[in-house]
């Protein structure tokens, strides 16, 4: 392998760890001996040193990685302390009212309720750390279930599930039967 597909390579390899590998691991991986690899990672680090460059190659015993520099600590302060907005859709909020009072629960189990898929709405809700996969259900098919995690407490400023508002009966009733409804309307077209 030639030095510069493996520079990238290494560099690939230390951007996505995010921690320190060991230098003969690296030598392992592009198939070079060490000796070649801790001269392409000096190279490495005499680029990174530049000025220009936010990021730098640290040595700890025989392993190498890939650090921020410490002059670039104020804006990564300002990217992370942003909040992160985040919009509920009706869709999305309907399936996690349906998680939150029925967990654990299924995929079909929420789409039973709701009367369409929620494939959209149970990603966002993952991506948004509002729910878990709590494991499997002991069935056929083994699908995953699923409920709220300490986020979801925080968003909505509950300690715990206890705390959630009581189901209206009537109410309960009214949104099973739109529901029921909406699924006979879609039957009919």
């Amino acid at each position: 392998m030639d030095k510069a597909k493996a520079r990238g390579i290494i560099e690939g390899i230390l951007f996505t760890m995010g921690e320190s590998v060991e230098v003969s691991r690296l030598a392992s991986v592009v198939e070079l001996d060490v000796r070649t690899v801790k001269s392409i990672l000096k190279e490495m680090a005499t680029d990174y040193d530049k000025e220009e460059s936010g990021i730098n190659l640290i040595w700890l015993d025989d392993a190498v990685q890939l650090c921020t520099k410490s002059e670039m600590y104020e804006y990564l302060i300002k990217i992370a302390k942003a909040p992160r907005k985040i919009t509920l859709t009706e869709t999305v909020l309907e399936t996690l009212s349906i998680i939150a009072y029925k967990q654990p629960v299924t995929r079909i189990e929420i789409e039973k309720v709701r009367g369409v898929s929620c494939d959209h709405a149970i990603n966002k809700l993952l991506e948004y750390d509002l729910i878990t996969e709590l494991g499997r259900l002991d069935a056929p098919g083994r699908p995953l279930l699923f409920g709220t995690t300490e986020q979801f407490l925080r968003s909505f400023g509950v300690k715990s599930l206890d705390e959630l508002p009581e189901f209206n009966p009537v109410v309960l009733e009214e949104f099973k039967q739109q529901a029921e409804a909406e699924v006979q309307l879609k039957l009919d077209i």
